[in-house]
Formats: C-alpha cells, sequence, structure tokens
C-alpha cells in the first residue's frame, strides 16, 4: 500500500509538469521578421497598352469626275509621282465629241442672236416713231432676250464640255507614292452616282503615324505629347517611339466596348514601317524621374500591439499618410506627403529622409507559426472584412 501511494504521488506530480508544460507553451515560441525597404530615388511610371493601324500621315485618293475607258497608265504600284505628272488617261473619243457639239449649239445660239439683236433694234426704232404696235415691240424685245440667254447657255457648254475633255488626263495632286492602283488599262469607269477610285498617293511614307484603339477607361489619362512606344510584328526585335499628337472626341462602339481614336506620330527614316502594319502600342500616361519614392504598401503598413516583443514600443503621430521605421525597439510613425503613384511605388515629397528604412511587411517563423497566422489575422496590417481568410505579411493569403 505504501509504494502505490509513492507511485500515485509520482504520478500525479508527473501530470501536472505535463500540463504545466503544455499551458506553458512547450513548443518553440514564433518569431517576427520584418521586411523593410530603403527610401531612394527612382523613376515611377504609368502606362496603358492597346493595339492600332501604321497609316501614312497625308494621302489622297485620285479618281475621275468622269466616265470612260482607260487609255493609258502612267504609273504602278510604289511609283514616285510628283504634282501635276499625269499618271493616267482616259478615252477622249466621247468626250471630243460632245464639245464639238456644244461647240455647234453655241454657233447657231450666236446667229439667231445676232438676227434678233438686229429685228429687236429696228422695232425699236419703228416703235420710237409710233409706226408698230406695243405689242409688235414687246414680241421682238421678248426673242431678243431668248436668243441672248440661249447664246449664253450654250457658251456654259461649252465651257462644261472642255472641262470634262480635261478631266480625261489625270495628274497627281501632290508629291508621294503610289500605295494603290484599282484599275487597268481597257477598263470602264463610271462616275454616274460617284467618283471612282483609280489610285491611292501617300504624300511622305517618312512621316508616318498610328490610330490606336483606346478604351474607355483608359482615355482618361491619355493626352497630347505623351511618349509612346509600339511594335510590329514585321520586326519584333525593333522599339520605335512617337508621341501622341492628338486625342479624338468620336467614340467608337463595337460589340458594347467604347473605345476613342488617338493619333500618335511615328517616324519612319529608314521606311520600316509600312502602311496597314498593327501596332501594339504603350502609352506612358505618368513618367517622374528621380523621384523619392516608397513601396506603396508601406503607406499601408500599421503596427500592432499583439505581436510586439517583449520591451518594444509604439510612437504613433497624428497624420493622414504615415511611413513606419524600426528605430531600436521602438516603432516610430512618419508623416510623409505623397505625390504621383503607379499602384507599386508612390513618390514621397516631404516627411522623411532619403535613404530612410521603412517597414513595408513582416513574417512569421518557427513555432506555430501557421496557427498564428490564423488566430492573429496578421496583427501589423488592416484586418480585412473577411476574418474567415488567412493573411500572412503584405496581406498575402497563404494556402492551409
Amino acid at each position: 500500500m505504501k509504494n502505490k501511494k509513492v507511485w500515485m504521488a509520482i504520478a500525479a506530480v508527473a501530470l501536472i509538469v505535463i500540463v504545466v508544460w503544455l499551458l506553458s507553451g512547450g513548443k518553440k515560441e514564433a518569431q517576427v521578421e520584418f521586411e523593410t525597404a530603403k527610401l531612394e530615388r527612382q523613376d515611377i511610371k504609368t502606362s496603358i497598352t492597346a493595339t492600332g493601324t501604321i497609316e501614312p500621315v497625308t494621302s489622297v485618293t485620285v479618281g475621275t469626275q468622269v466616265s470612260g475607258i482607260v487609255s493609258k497608265l502612267y504609273v504602278d504600284y510604289n511609283s514616285v509621282v510628283k504634282k501635276g505628272q499625269v499618271i493616267a488617261e482616259l478615252d477622249r473619243t466621247n468626250l471630243t465629241s460632245e464639245l464639238n457639239r456644244a461647240k455647234a449649239e453655241l454657233t447657231s445660239a450666236q446667229s439667231t442672236l445676232s438676227y434678233e439683236t438686229a429685228n429687236f433694234q429696228r422695232y425699236q426704232k419703228l416703235f420710237d416713231k409710233g409706226l408698230v404696235s406695243a405689242n409688235d415691240y414687246e414680241s421682238a424685245k421678248l426673242s431678243y432676250e431668248k436668243a441672248r440667254q440661249t447664246t449664253a447657255s450654250a457658251r456654259e457648254s461649252v465651257q462644261k464640255a472642255q472641262t470634262n475633255l480635261g478631266y480625261a488626263t489625270i495628274t497627281s495632286p501632290i508629291d508621294g507614292v503610289v500605295l494603290s492602283k484599282s484599275v487597268e488599262e481597257g477598263q470602264t469607269v463610271a462616275a454616274s452616282f460617284n467618283t471612282p477610285e483609280l489610285f491611292t498617293i501617300a504624300q511622305d511614307l517618312t512621316d508616318m503615324r498610328v490610330i490606336a484603339d483606346i478604351d474607355e477607361a483608359d482615355i482618361g489619362g491619355v493626352k497630347e505629347g505623351q511618349r509612346v512606344s509600339f511594335t510590329v510584328d514585321a520586326f519584333p526585335d525593333d522599339k520605335f517611339d512617337g508621341q501622341v499628337t492628338q486625342v479624338r472626341q468620336q467614340a467608337t462602339t463595337t460589340s458594347n466596348v467604347v473605345t476613342y481614336e488617338v493619333v500618335i506620330s511615328a517616324p519612319n527614316k529608314d521606311l520600316k514601317l509600312k502602311p496597314g502594319l498593327t501596332a501594339n502600342v504603350t502609352i506612358f500616361t505618368l513618367e517622374k524621374s528621380n523621384v523619392l519614392a516608397a513601396p506603396a504598401k508601406a503607406l499601408r503598413f500599421v503596427p500592432n500591439e499583439a505581436l510586439l516583443s517583449k520591451g518594444q514600443q509604439i510612437e504613433d503621430v497624428e497624420a493622414p499618410t504615415k511611413v513606419w521605421t524600426l528605430e531600436g525597439n521602438t516603432f516610430k510613425a512618419h508623416a510623409v506627403e505623397i505625390g504621383t503613384t503607379n499602384g507599386m511605388l508612390t513618390e514621397i515629397v516631404s516627411g522623411i529622409s532619403e535613404g530612410a528604412e521603412v517597414l513595408v511587411d513582416f513574417k512569421l517563423s518557427g513555432g506555430e507559426t501557421e496557427e498564428a497566422g490564423q488566430q492573429a489575422q496578421n496583427p501589423f496590417m488592416p484586418r480585412p472584412r473577411n476574418n474567415n481568410r488567412q493573411q500572412s505579411g503584405g496581406g498575402q493569403q497563404p494556402k492551409r
């Protein structure tokens, strides 16, 4: 019985030791490690991407205002032309015939006018002497006016026929390069309802532009003068530079997607860029160089007493925007004025000196790290609304 009591006492002591060990955290205590970032001068940029089409800055469609058969073509694709150079001719047979008929009608009208003029002058003299009635006089005057108007109309017909005959010779309106040719010799062109398209001439292929379609969500940040870089599939290793020259106000809606056209200059000294190529465009809507910048999440870091080590304390300040540093055992807040941001970096205008190490994140290591993460819900960062989600430093959600 005495031995039994001894063993029971030993078992009770062992149980108490085990319980105390468990309650005191028999496992290794979790360690908090802080991630910092050094404040230094950097470039802050934001950009949007889009696609566009390369085209000449100035291109002219050459057509004909008269119908006829194309008798001669003097240019082909890629032909270099000068302003006023003859590039095509239409058959003149019908146009010449119309001019001759108009001239004949003018001659006839002029003969009639000569007769009616003399007749009217004779009746006017007789009427002044009272030898003819007023009715005869007015009739002679009316015939004279009709003949005069008929002659004027015939003269205009001759002028029109001469102009149409001139249209049979088609000349280039600008200096440039022929991009397209829509007709061949012997083909009939009809100008009854619209002007047939014969050629498209680009004025200067060394000065191109990109017409890019920008989504309505991005158009607010696009302004004239912004820097642009773009690539084309024809030269995937080359990057071309330009700038925004125009933001057009008219919207285009395609499949419920609203876009706006933005015109981008595209210098083309080496003639690599060809009309019609698709350009993959990057427009830099924000560019600030050599500014003091901090990671954006440094502005969201907030220390909490829940995981402070022994002897550590918090020195806070009242400010709408602040960053934190760890100076010895003190978490110190610094009220800062911020400038532009691109979501990753934020400009620090004032409030802290260059080279300072600011706190941006933390992580737990050792011990019951995962359990602490589940229960503490990241005490050094703002709590999310959904408290069922796990968190680690910087608000990332590790898998269980």
